[in-house]
Parts: structure tokens; sequence; C-alpha cells
């Protein structure tokens, strides 16, 4: 599958494989997964639970390694660093939107959405910091901590977290999984929004067709296979 356009591949993983073992016993959770995704696009993977998605979301991302297979993000191989140069290497290119939102209960929301630019010592956090809370609608909550906060403007705070370091690519999973549907609808309208005016290519784990329709490209995944017939 190519999603070129004429762009570069941001993202190209082949033939990748996770295998999980217990005693005697092993589970293919993803098999011989082969995928291009161009910088600058939107891509929707899709399916139900237990699918394989958020696994082959982890390995893109080089939050996990595949037990098989070689996947290659903003150039470089990740299989092939150490733990420590795929932290430095997430945190110099990638954001992340999780379902749980993932904010530090003990920092305020501004201080929660400097820590990525701060993990690198970049001038500037707190001022990048208040201009995305402002983008984002709580331009008054910077001094608010997560359990003062609703679950939607958490998901707020993590969205700007996850733009502040500028990144090349960002990966959201179930962003609006833990959200009712009014409230995710807005998550989604900001998700978009920022991904548009920082030309971010975005990957997007959902179960939710409406929302993965939303991206220029679906990709359905079953059983951890990828349905190549159906990629638009």
């Amino acid at each position: 599958m190519n999603g070129n356009n004429g762009r570069e591949d941001i993202l190209l993983l082949d033939g990748i494989t996770k295998t999980y073992r217990s005693g005697q016993h092993s589970l293919d959770v993803l098999k011989k997964v082969t995928l291009s995704i161009s910088e600058g696009s939107t891509v929707s993977i899709i399916g139900p639970s237990g699918s394989g998605k958020s696994t082959l979301l982890g390995i893109c991302a080089g939050l996990d390694k595949p037990t098989q297979g070689s996947v290659r993000l903003c150039g470089e191989r990740l299989e092939a660093m150490t733990e420590d140069e795929r932290a430095l290497h997430r945190n110099r290119f990638i954001g992340f939107v999780f379902q749980n939102y993932q904010l530090i209960p003990t920092l305020t929301a501004l201080e929660n959405v400097m820590v990525p630019i701060e993990l690198v010592g970049a001038s500037g956090a707190e001022d990048l910091a208040e201009e995305l809370l402002g983008k984002v609608g709580l331009g008054e909550r910077l001094d608010h901590y997560p359990v003062q906060l609703s679950g939607g403007e958490q998901q707020r705070v993590a969205l700007a977290r996850a733009f502040i370091n500028k990144p090349k690519i960002l990966f959201a999973d179930e962003p609006t999984g833990n959200l009712d549907t009014e409230t995710g609808g807005s998550i989604v309208e900001l998700l978009f929004e920022l991904n548009r005016d920082a030309g971010t290519t975005l990957v997007l784990v959902t179960h939710n067709l409406e929302l993965a329709r939303r991206a220029d490209r679906i990709i359905p995944i079953r059983n951890g296979q990828l349905d190549d017939k159906a990629d638009s």
C-alpha cells in the first residue's frame, strides 16, 4: 500500500509481526503488516477491539518493538535503536494523544503542556504553552490541575501538549473514547484544526467510522492484518 501522492513517506512498515508468548503458547497480534504513510497526510486505522490497531500504533511510534519486520519513521529505523534513542526520536518528531489523556496529576495545565519542550531544554516553553492553551479554549484555566478539569478539558490540554514540540507526525489512539458525543465532536474539530495549521501528519486509531472518515485515507485492520482492498 502506498499513500504517496507525490509526497515523501514519513512512515514505512515492512513485514511487521508482533507475537506475544506465554509458556508454550504464542499469539500473533500483528501478521506481516506492510504500510506506507506520506508526509502531511491524515490516516485512520479502524477496526474492532482486539484487532491489533493499538499494538500497531505503538510499534509505529516506537513505544513497542516488533517481533519481526522493519519500521522507518522520519528516515530512521526504529528497531535498530536503543530504548533511549527511540525516546529521543519520539520527543523530537512525534506527538501523542491518548484515550485516557495521560496528564501528570501534580502539574497544572500549563506545566503539563510544557513538559515535552522542557525535556529537551528548549526555551520559550511557557509562552508557547500559553498560546496553545488559548487556541484550545483554556486560556483561563492555565493554573488548574487535571482533577479540576472535565474530561473534555483534560483532552484539550493533551492536544496542546501534543503540538508544543511541533511534531512531524501525531499519533492519536481513540482520542474521543472517554468522551460523550458532543464533547468528542469538539475535540475532533480541534484536533483536525491544529493538525491542519501545523501541517502535521496524523495517524488516528479509532473504532468510530464517522471519525475515521474525516481522514484522507481509511485503513481497516482485522485479526492483525490490514485490508489492502479497503484502503482508500
